[in-house]
């Protein structure tokens, strides 16, 4: 019998604690569409590409834990250029949003930001760059794309073989 195979992660779901301050964020901040809803059921599907995948996340009211109950790892969504990175970095600036901090893992460039329910989430760019995880350095988005690529390539060059964890930059983000 052959062993089955996983073709990609479709969707995660999240219960919410304000379902239409959570819609507006990941539609107006993130850029998600809804692509379908239940107003009944209280339950919103978002896609960043409805006519491929109906949703790529659920959102559903009904959330009652306390506001700092970690429940979720992270939520990460993958950008096609390092310039949609940073264009969502300022995004989130503009609107003061929890940036956590803007970082490579070596074969990305990312910038961690909270919801408005603190879950943590990711938008990258993959560098194409091979690197042992873990590896977290902070970056500075002020840069421009190339001095940023540069950065990254002689991190990686230095440090890819055996990965390198910046444990102060997460000591300063309570990580």
């Amino acid at each position: 019998m052959a062993t089955p195979a996983i073709e990609r992660l479709a969707h995660v779901g999240l219960h919410v604690r304000d379902l239409q301050k959570s819609v507006a964020f990941y539609r107006d901040i993130v850029g998600l569409q809804i692509s379908d809803d239940d107003k009944l059921a209280g339950i919103v599907f978002m896609s960043s590409h409805p006519e491929e995948e109906h949703h790529e996340l659920l959102l559903t009211a009904g959330r009652s834990v306390p506001l700092n109950a970690q429940l979720l790892q992270q939520i990460s969504f993958r950008c096609s250029t390092l310039k949609d990175v940073i264009e969502y970095w300022r995004r989130f600036v503009a609107n003061n949003i929890n940036i956590l901090y803007t970082v490579t893992h070596g074969n990305a460039i990312s910038c961690y930001f909270k919801d408005p329910d603190e879950n943590i989430c990711e938008v990258y760019w993959p560098t194409g760059l091979k690197a042992r995880q873990g590896f977290l350095i902070g970056l500075d988005f002020n840069q421009s794309e190339e001095a940023l690529i540069r950065q990254v390539t002689d991190l990686v060059n230095e440090h890819g073989e055996k990965g390198v964890i910046d444990f102060k930059l997460l000591a300063e983000q309570h990580i």
